[in-house]
């Protein structure tokens, strides 16, 4: 299927590791110019480097997206460099799971306002697109209650929230917002590849909790992100679509 992006230009936080760097190389191999951001120059340089040979363009900026105007400084000069945005994809995460103040504070800062920021910064360059598409990773955790109830995934569903109504309240702009909520998924250096280090009764039970009787992949996630995104998908907007091998049991009505 041809997803049409061949052209396309997109913005991603979070690109140099797991979830975020599949969605970099996803995108860049359907020739999508993309951009990304991150903290670690050293990974930066390293994803461009991995990244060189793509049909698309891959170029990598070092942000925090806690810093509001370094995010916004990021979007203004990203899509002067790009001519112009079609795609933004809210990524990065500050994986903040045990229940703490400070951890409250961090995942509203990166996980809800890096969205917000993103959205506010990029909506004045989706507008002028013909195929515009904003698209945020939540998580399972937002969707039901499990082992990161608290900071993470309460901001994981107010992400959900968040962008929904952004479905409705762009719609007539021609932008559509969608989610992706993946499940537990494995990746080496990833918090799951922690967690099994760390603690494997942990992660044996969450293993079984899934009847594919294995974790998702991030190349799997990544690839809901792009079709979501992409102009095949155009007349779904508003979706929160849940990738996680049945591993949650409620029903969305």
């Amino acid at each position: 299927m041809d997803l049409q992006l061949s052209g396309r230009r997109a913005l991603v936080t979070g690109g140099t590791r797991g979830i975020g760097r599949a969605i970099v190389e996803a995108l860049a191999d359907e020739g999508v110019a993309v951009g990304f951001c991150a903290r670690d120059a050293a990974e930066i340089a390293a994803t461009e480097r991995a990244l060189a040979a793509a049909p698309g363009a891959v170029t990598g900026s070092v942000v925090d997206v806690a810093d509001g105007p370094a995010l916004t400084r990021w979007v203004a000069e990203s899509a002067e460099r790009l001519g112009g945005l079609d795609i933004v994809v809210s990524n990065v995460s500050a994986l903040a799971i045990p229940d703490s103040e400070e951890n409250w504070r961090v995942s509203f800062e990166v996980d809800l306002m890096g969205a917000v920021r993103l959205v506010t910064a990029a909506t004045p360059h989706l507008e002028k697109s013909s195929a515009a598409s904003i698209l945020a990773v939540s998580s399972v955790s937002g969707r039901e209650v499990d082992f990161a109830a608290g900071p993470y995934g309460t901001m994981k569903a107010a992400l959900v929230h968040y962008i929904q109504g952004l479905a409705y309240q762009l719609a007539g702009k021609g932008i559509r917002a969608n989610t992706v909520s993946p499940g537990n998924t494995f990746f080496q250096g990833g918090v799951w590849d922690q967690i099994e280090q760390g603690n494997p009764g942990l992660y044996a039970a969450a293993l079984a909790l899934n009847p594919t009787g294995r974790m998702g992949t991030p190349q799997e996630m990544a690839r809901a992100v792009v079709f979501l995104a992409s102009p095949v998908s155009s007349f779904t907007s508003g979706t929160n679509l849940v990738v996680d091998g049945a591993l949650t049991r409620g029903v969305q009505l």
